[in-house]
């Protein structure tokens, strides 16, 4: 990774920037030889990445004949505008972000245990509780999909918040966000470790 002061290894904090979005991208090996990538509703189980999809389609052609795929997760948080500095060159705005790649291989789940496992773990991730009716094998719901188990090889993550930065600089993009309060803002500054109260 070239700009390793993002880097993020702990596993605990790769998992709870898995749990902040509940979509990932999948990169499947299309039959034509390009890239094939397909947004898709995930949850990640035990250190592994689990999707639902239709019994028949594209990215599961393409990962039947080809298993090895990468899966990515990108939390956006706030954009670093002009307003923080109008003299700072144009190219020098920036994005914060979290973010997880995952290389490895994807096999369809054929346990029925397992899947019945994920998709009542998808519905409670999705809908934030456990108070739920649980999808059962006679549902026509869980006989009309297929899972999809991701088993990772390699695991990357990164959390972009100008760690490379002096204090001063950052203390003072952070209160920076914080007065601008958009959308995301607080949560970034509480990211970056910094916490401000309201004047």
């Amino acid at each position: 990774m070239r700009r390793n002061h993002s880097e993020v290894t702990d596993s605990k904090e790769i998992q709870r920037i898995l749990s902040l979005t509940n979509f990932g991208r999948l990169a499947t090996s299309g039959q034509d030889g390009y890239p094939y990538i397909t947004p898709v509703n995930f949850v990640s189980l035990e250190g592994r990445i689990y999707f639902h999809c239709a019994p028949k389609g594209e990215k599961l052609d393409n990962l039947t004949r080809d298993p090895r795929v990468c899966f990515e997760v990108d939390v956006p948080l706030s954009y670093i505008d002009i307003g923080l500095d109008p003299n700072r060159p144009i190219c020098n705005l920036h994005q914060f972000y979290h973010c997880v790649i995952i290389r490895g291989s994807a096999t369809v789940v054929t346990d029925s245990t397992l899947k019945l496992a994920v998709l009542n773990a998808l519905i409670a991730k999705h809908e934030n509780t456990d108070d739920f009716k649980k999808v059962t094998e006679d549902m026509s719901g869980y006989k009309a999909c297929e899972v999809i188990e991701i088993k990772p090889d390699s695991v990357s993550a990164k959390s972009d918040l100008i760690q490379n930065k002096s204090e001063e600089d950052r203390r003072a993009v952070a209160e920076y966000l914080f007065k601008r309060n958009r959308p995301g803002d607080r949560e970034t500054v509480a990211a970056m470790g910094f916490q401000f109260k309201e004047d």
